[in-house]
């Protein structure tokens, strides 16, 4: 069975895939609007071209991919994720600072839970939707050992990866508000917003202080916002998922 998403980030060879991703942002935002809009996917047309410096995320280790496709549903373009026991992503890189814009606020729908999903064991350690966010690297923030292991992978792939990751899922059984490290790396907290089937073939609006969720499941000041990717993937269970994905917005609080 191939590895699920967060064996091949688990440790700092593997956030390093994802940092290689998302993990290097090139520019910032040159003013400050009220919101920053990083997935205006409704504004894409069916079958592309994606929305600027969005770009698939895939792992050597995991042959088999979730396809995404840009498709009308209803009367708004969104991203349409497919996994039969599967697991790739898609990502972009952008900088943002989650004291001005803690706020992130997003669409999404879900087609099926999975039978097997399971936020506590690696074995179930896959999710029909997600939203990841990963925090830049700061020495700072790092102990002196952890100094080391980052330079020696900066090293090998020419850059630091992230300091750590939010993922917000959909799970299968957990209840929602559930935050726990994934089950391979505390370096990724998972924060469960929706569970179960009640949903199921429903467009839900979400909205999550990814300011306060990190410090609150690092326990620390969060360093810049370096990327966000939607991944749907089942490769540990071997089952299939469909998801849809809606624009992805990160606000200014009471905007």
């Amino acid at each position: 069975m191939a590895p699920s998403l967060s064996s091949v980030i688990v440790g700092l060879a593997s956030v390093v895939l994802v940092g290689m991703i998302v993990g290097d942002p090139s520019r910032l935002q040159a003013q400050s609007p009220a919101t920053v809009e990083v997935g205006p996917f409704s504004t894409a047309n069916p079958n592309g071209p994606w929305p600027d410096g969005w770009k698939p995320l895939t792992f050597p280790k995991i042959p088999q991919h979730t396809t995404y496709s840009l498709v009308l549903d209803g009367d708004r373009v969104a991203v349409k994720a497919t996994s039969r026991a599967s697991s790739s992503g898609y990502t972009k890189e952008i900088l943002i600072d989650p004291k001005e814009y803690p706020i992130v606020q997003w669409r999404w729908k879900v087609s099926n839970t999975l039978k097997a999903g399971d936020v506590t064991r690696k074995e179930g350690d896959d999710y029909p939707a997600r939203i990841y966010v990963t925090f830049q690297y700061e020495s700072a923030k790092v102990g002196l050992f952890g100094k080391a292991k980052y330079e020696a992978a900066k090293l090998i792939y020419g850059r630091y990866p992230p300091l750590g990751a939010i993922n917000y899922i959909w799970e299968s059984r957990a209840p929602v508000g559930t935050a726990v490290p994934n089950p391979y790396t505390e370096q990724v907290h998972m924060i469960v917003v929706e569970s179960g089937s009640a949903k199921l073939n429903t467009w839900t609006t979400e909205e999550r202080n990814v300011y306060e969720d990190y410090k609150r499941a690092f326990g620390a000041e969060p360093p810049m916002i370096s990327g966000v990717a939607i991944m749907t993937d089942t490769d540990n269970t071997g089952e299939s998922a469909e998801a849809y994905y809606g624009d992805i917005v990160f606000k200014k609080k009471g905007t």
